[in-house]
């Protein structure tokens, strides 16, 4: 550990199964079923139950091979309205404690409880409350991470999963981290995670052997960021006004498009909803990007930047045809999306000052 760095109180909360969990919750035919949230015959996986995971089922399978591993499994439609609304009600749980709120997605967020609004010590016993009344406010699970940085917190939120949580206290983690297996480090995927058993690098332990230089040469620049976070040095802060950089739409169909006219249709819905949902929120951008997934998988994408801004469905619609005569492939698409970036955001940006409170206690339960 950094001791010339102050050290904080990180809780990092992950809903469990979180798009399922409000499926099975919703309609109670569902419970202790084998779950995955997406369409049965076309698409992926955006989410599966635990009941699903126990046969291999994961998020972003193909639906065909989630449903050759597990049978029985049931597919129900996305309610991405039904989730925000939900995630809305637990995050405004996470600001009883904190305005220092990360979010991450709808169902995970970073907290920094060092100064908190109850004047607790103990952030153990917060994560364990806010686990509480999300339970209570939602009928939903959810698991948590403690510890003195980012890093140690998404770690630890993984460990006692689902309905647990884990503290790491500052006097354990460099033994913790020592036998971590690597493929459990936040931040190395299963591709690294091989090469690494490839170096004979399996545990934390032996990560640590490798010098900062001997990382770079074989990790680039993630080679440095290994070498700091097994020793526990990790000091990105918690940042509560995360800038938006893209906005985007995309839908995949349960029939693959073949037509010019079937195409049209689906570009002009998919600008009628970027429209929508940017100027709910006051955003332009200035660069669209056309995605096209086609029927063997195969990804294309293209983009055009202007100097002025974007500003209207008409637009987005026009740009994205325009994009789409570009494209190198005359196949069956299963997937067509639009996502506008170089937003006014980040003119708009926010500095947050976080506060650096010497840490006092840290309790282990």
């Amino acid at each position: 550990m950094d001791s010339s760095f102050p050290m904080r109180k990180i809780i990092h909360v992950d809903m469990d199964a979180f798009y399922a969990s409000v499926e099975q919750h919703d309609n109670p035919a569902l419970k202790g079923k084998a779950l995955a949230v997406g369409g049965e015959h076309r698409g992926v996986v955006s989410a599966a139950s635990y009941e699903a995971r126990k046969f291999g089922v994961r998020s972003a399978m193909p639906s065909k091979t989630a449903k050759e591993k597990c049978p029985h499994l049931i597919f129900v439609p996305p309610r991405f309205a039904r989730y925000k609304e939900i995630s809305k009600k637990i995050r405004e749980i996470f600001y009883e404690y904190t305005d220092l709120v990360e979010p991450l997605s709808l169902d995970e967020a970073y907290l920094d409880v060092t100064e908190n609004k109850k004047g607790m010590e103990s952030a153990n016993q917060i994560a364990k409350e806010i686990r509480q009344k999300i339970f209570e406010q939602t009928g939903l699970t959810a698991s948590a991470g403690i510890s003195v940085n980012k890093f140690l917190a998404k770690v630890a939120s993984d460990i006692n999963k689902p309905n647990g949580q884990k503290t790491i206290h500052p006097d354990k983690i460099e033994g913790f981290l020592e036998e971590l297996p690597v493929e459990k480090f936040y931040g190395v995927g299963k591709v690294t995670a091989n090469k690494m058993f490839s170096l004979g690098i399996y545990k934390g332990k032996d990560l640590k052997k490798r010098s900062i230089e001997d990382l770079t040469r074989l990790f680039g620049k993630s080679g440095a960021y290994y070498y700091n976070v097994v020793r526990g040095i990790h000091h990105s802060e918690v940042k509560p006004h995360r800038i938006q950089k893209s906005v985007a739409v995309e839908r995949t169909f349960f029939e693959d498009l073949f037509d010019e006219q079937q195409v049209d249709e689906k570009l002009q819905s998919l600008s009628e909803e970027l429209q929508n949902r940017l100027q709910k929120n006051n955003i332009l951008g200035r660069s669209l990007t056309l995605k096209i997934k086609y029927k063997d998988f195969s990804l294309y994408t293209r983009s055009i930047t202007k100097e002025e801004y974007f500003s209207s469905a008409e637009q987005y619609f026009n740009t994205g045809k325009k994009l789409w005569e570009l494209r190198p492939f005359d196949k069956p698409v299963r997937l067509l999306g639009l996502s506008l970036s170089q937003l006014n955001t980040e003119e708009k940006k926010q500095v947050s000052v976080q506060l650096k409170i010497p840490f006092k206690e840290f309790e282990d339960q």
